[in-house]
């Protein structure tokens, strides 16, 4: 009963995402924003997590130096980000479904020079990126905008049919996967052989895991496997984000961070929280174009999260 269960419900997905993508791109905006409307006003316990989020955050975005001045309330980011949100459903159903050229074609590449410098290094490539503006994207347009691969560490999904189903549409564009359970091994595999890594560090981890950093105001717990993989390995390691304009997306790639040399747990948290910095900056300049709907700041002292 369960497989015929899974196999009904991959056929749903791959149905919805067949359809969603036979949509002309120049409705891909106004037919994803009333999709971001529609879910905002649907999602009560997600609209709420990201208003709480954003209410918390707002006055520390508020007096930092990158404030885009945008938006006034909490509950005006929270529907722009459903908004973006549902404009990357529909753009990803494009994308996996090899419709999505002329969208990777207008992308805006800033800092193009910063990765052709760490990849002279030949050592492999760590992207430090977060769940920001069409995230999917950025792993998806890295074989055409560079002519280079990039692993992307990804969760297979509990419904074998609709794990295969997600990994070949993500396949498409050259994009490669490691699936995060057991990920580390993979990974060193990847980067010893001169790979590109993409590295999703913004969600919250347990403890063990991670490193109690401040992140827009608030203590956080930040994943430390960036800081960690590339203490051991020398790879470089660049902070990447793209962010929506307009019809278009913006990827913005930085300068290789200089880890600061300290391998102790100290050393760690002190790499993590620079890392956590550029996140930061960019969070405050595009507000509405991170994923304020996970619960964040959960495990650190916040009892309501």
């Amino acid at each position: 009963m369960k497989k015929f269960v899974w196999l009904i419900q991959a056929s749903l997905f791959y149905l919805f995402t067949l359809i969603v993508a036979a949509f002309p791109r120049s409705q891909s905006i106004r037919i994803g924003k009333k999709l971001g409307v529609f879910l905002f006003r649907i999602l009560n316990s997600r609209r709420s997590i990201a208003i709480n989020n954003i209410s918390k955050a707002l006055p520390f975005m508020e007096q930092h130096p990158s404030w885009s001045g945008e938006f006034k309330t909490a509950e005006e980011i929270a529907k722009a980000t459903f908004m973006n949100l549902g404009i990357s459903v529909i753009e990803v159903c494009r994308l996996y479904h090899a419709k999505g050229d002329m969208l990777i074609d207008s992308v805006e590449v800033q800092g193009r020079e910063n990765l052709i410098e760490a990849r002279k290094k030949h050592k492999g490539l760590l992207v430090f990126t977060a769940h920001c503006g069409n995230w999917e994207l950025m792993s998806l347009s890295c074989n055409k905008l560079f002519d280079e691969h990039m692993w992307a560490i990804a969760r297979r999904q509990t419904n074998p049919y609709l794990n295969s189903i997600v990994e070949k549409m993500r396949m498409s564009y050259g994009s490669k996967m490691i699936y995060n359970k057991n990920a580390l091994r993979p990974i060193l595999g990847v980067l010893k052989n001169d790979g590109i890594i993409g590295m999703l560090a913004d969600q919250a981890v347990f403890e063990d895991n991670g490193a109690l950093i401040d992140f827009l105001g608030r203590k956080a717990w930040a994943n430390k496997a960036p800081a960690i993989i590339a203490h051991k390995t020398g790879v470089p390691l660049i902070p990447a984000f793209t962010h929506r304009s307009g019809d278009r997306h913006v990827l913005k790639l930085y300068p290789e961070y200089t880890l600061c040399g300290d391998r102790t747990e100290v050393g760690v948290q002190k790499d993590i929280q620079a890392l956590s910095r550029y996140l930061e900056d960019f969070v405050c300049a595009h507000p509405a174009d991170w994923y304020w709907i996970h619960r964040r700041w959960k495990r650190a002292g916040d009892e309501m999260q």
